[in-house]
């Protein structure tokens, strides 16, 4: 296994910074794609030297939103965009309301970044017992699971909610 902060290169997503481990994987921070899961045995997985040569305020940056979890973006499925979710009343006579997926798509990627903040600050808290901190881990678990009811919508894989595996 590879430390913290060393630069991996990964065939698919280019340059990322190991940012912690998850058993035999690698969470690796990915400039402009975000927070990734790698196996560190997969197959083009290597260490690179040196971090490849950019700028230094944009790098500053990223790496605040990183730690804040505004890190990356995810991308709307393709069939979806432009696309509008229409809610019909039951009753006649009521109007119906339509609503543009790409808004819906916006709004539910925020829950997601604001329940990543949550989950960090959770477990940075100084005050709160290991016992405290995994029932409230446990809710935010739930959150995301019920959250999946909107994985058709992304165009990522990565990027999906998972709930209690």
């Amino acid at each position: 296994m590879l430390r913290i902060g060393a630069w991996i290169q990964h065939p698919t997503h280019g340059a990322g910074r190991i940012a912690n481990h998850n058993g035999t994987r690698y969470i690796v921070s990915f400039p402009g794609i975000g927070l990734r899961e790698v196996d560190s045995h997969e197959h083009g997985v290597r260490e690179i030297e040196t971090p490849p040569q950019e700028d230094p305020i944009k790098r500053a940056m990223r790496e605040i939103l990183d730690e804040y979890g505004f890190g990356g973006t995810a991308k709307i499925g393709g069939r979806w965009e432009g696309g509008e979710l229409i809610a019909r009343p039951a009753k006649e006579g009521l109007k119906e309301h339509h609503f543009p997926l790409d808004q819906l798509f916006h709004k539910v990627v925020m829950v997601r970044d604001r329940l990543r903040v949550l989950e960090a600050k959770l477990n940075a808290h100084p005050s709160l017992s290991d016992a405290e901190k995994v029932e409230f881990q446990q809710y935010i678990t739930r959150c995301y699971g019920s959250l999946t009811s909107f994985n058709f919508l992304f165009a990522e894989e990565d990027d999906k909610f998972r709930g209690q595996k």
